[in-house]
């Protein structure tokens, strides 16, 4: 006897983007429930077996710059980071190196980092033509609304390439360098199945760009498929926050009282100002976007919990690069800017990164000018495009803060580089402010400003002056380093992270009862004589919802035909809250399972199949078992099919 609240699986849905009822074209129905929804809390049933990994190597692959770091899981407080790479920027220090690479004229990989920049520039003009060198190419994986397998990126000649294959080519440098150093501190080849690996990607980033870049690790080489947990993919301000917690007050500057905190015994943590239940945000401010996320820490182990759903956007500091361009072709025009970045694409470069060190000495008390070097090949391009001089441009174009100094420099006034700066700044400041009128967000006793924009005093500015004290502003020292050196804690004990937000609503496609007044007639289906409404969307798990790390929710199913030989489950998601039919706007199908049942007989008067979806890491699994014959069928969700 089945009751009202009884649902069928849909043997048949075909996508719910073909027609407007897709359960109209089934067979059979599937299967009905057995059973209420119930959560199975995984880390308390069977904690999965700990592989015996010798170190773990955490990559971070920023827009504009990345690097890697690593810590052997025998010695977990001393974290490496890697080695220094030849080729530095004057004016810029740290450890990582810039994301450029370039591929040879047979698409081939050639170098990566600085190599790649310096051999680029190196190249005779006619000759650089035929290479393809990328660069920011990052931001592209959050910018793509029906991001593929097949998306293509440009090289700075215009050409095109497979995003996939640049990913798994950076990737791959990073897996051989990070082998190459282990190998020489052993002393001996190092293997790579010793190694876990964690990738960061920022927390706003769609699901889609986050199986991207595990895509990019199969086709790198870094694990394989039949492996999967060998490779982490974290989330930015979660690797930050887990660093942050674990400071020291002498590895922090307090904005507050503007000093490194050395007031206190220098083994102190944070944590001295840290304790049961407090919240703090996280603002990741990289080159490509800024990632908010708000984290309340749990005793006694101290486990984070996420109390709000990232937010944020594409407002890194390549927007500052941005409005420098755009002030370029205010001045130059568009149209020479354009022609130059192809047809002098190494002389781009270098503008690039003379801008680069001048935007790093912006301050809101600098008083004196900011000298930019123009490239010889700029001027001497420019005179023979326009007929006139670059100094007569500037002359013309009454750019009030932007002058021609007689050494061959763009010289900006402090307020003609603040004004760059603007326009990025303001984003990140009204998210913030948006951030902490939210109910969810009160009492926040920290903000912890990390990452490569966070050193900015210009955006520390900003920051403070939003806060007018209502949290302790704290910047890591090594703030672009933060994500890289947390990434590698979580490596090494990803159970800190115990609660996230689901960033979607997924279910299954149902039938159910069809309810007068209730169900719209459209979606009736008679079959047997009994009334179904079709395309009901069942949920597992709402966007916003908290999830716990590891968690599975299990519902058992029983054939609604003894008869049925396959039976066929289809995963849908959607960004919305509540969602009623799988055919409702926004709502895709993400994965499907198919249980094959023939030729086996159950003992049980209703053969159960139970459905299975575990939550947790960036990826989310689906089982469907067969109880009777214990056959069962696995599917990761799929965000990348269109």
């Amino acid at each position: 006897m089945m009751t009202e609240k009884e649902l069928v699986i849909d043997d048949m849905i075909t996508d719910a983007m073909a027609t407007p009822s897709p359960a109209k074209s089934m067979g059979d129905p599937g299967i009905t429930p057995l059973s209420p929804t119930h959560v199975l809390n995984d880390s308390e049933e069977n904690e999965p077996t700990r592989h015996p990994y010798v170190v773990v190597v955490a990559i971070d692959f920023g827009t504009t710059s990345s690097g890697y770091a690593y810590a052997f899981t025998k010695e977990p407080e001393c974290i490496h980071t890697m080695r220094r790479w030849e080729g530095g920027d004057p004016g810029v220090s740290n450890q990582k190196t810039p994301t450029t690479i370039l591929l040879s004229p047979d698409r081939k990989f050639h170098s990566f980092g600085y190599a790649a920049r310096d051999f680029y520039h190196d190249l005779d003009p006619t000759e650089s033509k035929q290479w393809l060198y990328l660069e920011k190419f990052k931001m592209k994986l959050h910018t793509t609304a029906n991001l593929s397998i097949d998306t293509d990126l440009h090289a700075a000649n215009g050409k095109k390439v497979k995003a996939l294959d640049i990913f798994a080519y950076a990737l791959a440098f990073f897996k051989e360098q990070a082998l190459k150093e282990l190998s020489d501190q052993a002393g001996a080849d190092f293997d790579n199945a010793d190694v876990r690996w964690v990738i960061t990607v920022p927390a706003i980033w769609k699901m889609p760009a986050k199986q991207f870049m595990r895509e990019a690790s199969y086709k790198a080489g870094l694990v394989s498929r039949d492996n999967p947990d060998q490779l982490i993919i974290a989330l930015e301000p979660e690797a930050a926050s887990i660093y942050c917690r674990k400071l020291r007050l002498h590895q922090m500057v307090d904005l507050g009282n503007k000093t490194s905190l050395n007031g206190y015994s220098p083994t102190e943590n944070v944590g001295a100002g840290m304790t049961q239940g407090d919240r703090y945000v996280v603002v990741d401010c990289g080159g490509g976007t800024v990632d908010l996320t708000v984290h309340q820490i749990r005793m006694p182990e101290g486990h984070l919990k996420e109390l709000y759903k990232a937010s944020g956007g594409p407002y890194g500091s390549i927007g500052i690069d941005y409005e420098f361009e755009k002030l370029l072709c205010k001045i130059f025009g568009q149209d020479f800017i354009d022609q130059f970045k192809v047809k002098r694409p190494a002389a781009w470069v270098d503008l690039m990164i003379a801008f680069e060190s001048r935007k790093r000495a912006a301050a809101p008390d600098r008083s004196n000018p900011l000298n930019i070097n123009l490239p010889f090949s700029f001027i001497d391009y420019y005179k023979k495009f326009r007929g006139h001089s670059v100094e007569h441009a500037l002359k013309k174009s009454n750019a009030e803060f932007v002058k021609w100094s007689s050494q061959g420099m763009l010289r900006m006034s402090p307020d003609a580089m603040n004004a760059l700066f603007k326009p990025t700044i303001d984003h990140i400041i009204q998210h913030l402010t948006e951030l902490f009128e939210r109910p969810e967000v009160t009492n926040i006793k920290f903000l912890f400003l990390v990452g490569g924009f966070a050193e900015s005093p210009l955006l520390q500015q900003a920051v403070q002056n939003m806060l007018q004290g209502r949290s302790r502003i704290i910047i890591p020292h090594d703030v672009g380093l933060t994500i890289l050196k947390g990434a590698v804690l979580f490596g090494l004990d990803p159970s800190i992270i115990k609660v996230r937000r689901s960033p979607l609503t997924y279910g299954v496609g149902v039938l159910n009862r069809f309810i007068e007044g209730k169900h719209p007639p459209e979606k009736m289906l008679v079959k047997e004589g009994t009334r179904w409404c079709t395309d009901v969307f069942d949920t597992f798990i709402s966007t916003d919802q908290s999830v716990a790390l590891g968690e599975t929710v299990k519902r058992s199913y029983t054939p609604a035909k003894p008869s049925q030989q396959v039976i066929v489950i289809h995963v849908y998601c959607s960004e919305k809250e509540s969602v009623s039919f799988i055919t409702d706007p926004g709502v895709r199908k993400c994965g499907t399972l198919k249980l094959d049942v023939s030729g086996t007989e159950s003992p049980a008067a209703r053969r159960e199949i139970q459905t299975l979806m575990q939550f947790g890491d960036t990826e989310i699994r689906a089982m469907a078992v067969d109880v009777a014959t214990s056959r069962s069928v696995k599917a990761s969700i799929d965000f990348l099919s269109q």
